[in-house]
């Protein structure tokens, strides 16, 4: 729906008990994402974080004083009879051995993107919640970005006719290499752009136009100390037809447009970036009134050249990752027939991908 007529994301069922939930790793993820996000849900129980950085674990202690602030996601897994969701926000290399461990002591899982390094770990693990009877999705969450869940309004209401070409970019000035774990990691740690945002895109395109195989990559790292890359281009031939170029930068000084789809019957470009992260991270809570809600100013563009009319974003809608994995795990977890926020044989095709865009580069 467009910004000025949004309704708030319908509330997720409330269980009797909260979801005891765990985040592991307080960084981005943990602290602007996660943790905001299950303490706006009153189907959850923030119980405990994991960091080893004092600073965190001020921080989490500071903002979440409910939650019990420990080193490690060791720590969290010895405590695993007392939980039922752990989510990692951790750096992509410990997924698969932190997401194994937690399978096996009960716990119910969240992985942040990329879901694993490898595309056979996420499928082991896909395998193991499946024989466990746990829950195992994966946050995407960049599927409830505004923008996104625009441009799908208009090719489900046929709007552009047979899309032929879809362009997406996140493109970033970020000359230096902040993070000390990005610093020290190579494309086999899971270092790197493509795997970071990457992801996002690919995940979006195939949501958009189906099951999809690399044609050409580009690859290169341009900052000084990336050890693995951050200035790519990829390009997918959709089985639908549609062709995808997707570009991701880091060293980019002039952004182009987040997306440009073209179609038969018409176009569309939109400029901006969804501002639902910025505003977590300035604080603000999913629970305001104006959360989700992009500055008309940014409203994208639709129809063909002289005859052109602003189309407003719909509200960006994070919240709904957790509204229905607490619905899935509500009503029975595994066993549930309600789906899955994200299901993770997806998010092991987007690994599959990426590891093609690798062996084309």
């Amino acid at each position: 729906m467009p910004a000025d007529s949004a309704a708030p994301v319908r509330a997720a069922s409330i269980p009797a008990v909260p979801i005891r939930t765990a985040i592991a790793g307080f960084g981005l993820s943990g602290s602007v994402f996660h943790a905001p996000l299950i303490a706006a849900n009153a189907a959850y129980s923030l119980d405990a974080i994991a960091t080893s950085d004092a600073g965190r674990q001020a921080v989490a202690a500071a903002r979440h004083p409910g939650a019990t602030v420990v080193d490690t996601p060791a720590d969290l897994l010895a405590r695993a009879g007392e939980l039922d969701l752990l989510i990692l926000g951790t750096p992509p290399a410990t997924h698969y051995p932190l997401a194994k461990a937690a399978l096996e002591a009960g716990l119910d899982i969240v992985v942040d993107k990329p879901f694993t390094v490898r595309s056979a770990e996420g499928a082991e693990l896909t395998n193991l919640a499946a024989r466990l009877g746990r829950v195992l999705t994966v946050f995407q969450n960049r599927r409830w970005d505004g923008d996104f869940l625009t441009v799908r309004g208009l090719l489900q209401r046929g709007l552009l006719g047979t899309v032929t070409r879809f362009e997406s970019r996140f493109e970033r000035w970020s000359p230096e290499v902040t993070k000390a774990w990005k610093a020290a990691a190579t494309a086999d740690d899971g270092g790197g752009v493509l795997s970071d945002l990457g992801t996002h895109l690919l995940d979006q395109a195939v949501q958009l136009f189906g099951p999809a195989t690399v044609i050409h990559t580009e690859l290169a790292a341009r900052r000084p100390g990336e050890r693995a890359d951050d200035d790519v281009f990829v390009a997918l031939r959709h089985d639908s037809g549609t062709t995808s170029h997707l570009a991701m930068n880091l060293l980019c000084a002039q952004p182009g447009p987040r997306y440009r789809v073209l179609g038969s019957g018409g176009g569309f470009t939109k400029h901006g970036v969804d501002p639902q992260e910025p505003f977590l991270a300035a604080g603000g809570s999913p629970l305001d009134a104006d959360y989700g809600v992009e500055d008309r100013d940014w409203a994208g563009m639709l129809g063909r050249d002289g005859h052109l009319g602003r189309l407003p974003t719909e509200r960006g809608a994070y919240p709904e990752f957790y509204r229905i994995l607490a619905d899935k795990i509500i009503d029975g977890g595994a066993s549930s027939p309600l789906p899955l926020p994200v299901d993770p044989a997806a998010a092991v095709e987007v690994l599959k991908l990426i590891e093609q865009a690798r062996e084309l580069a």
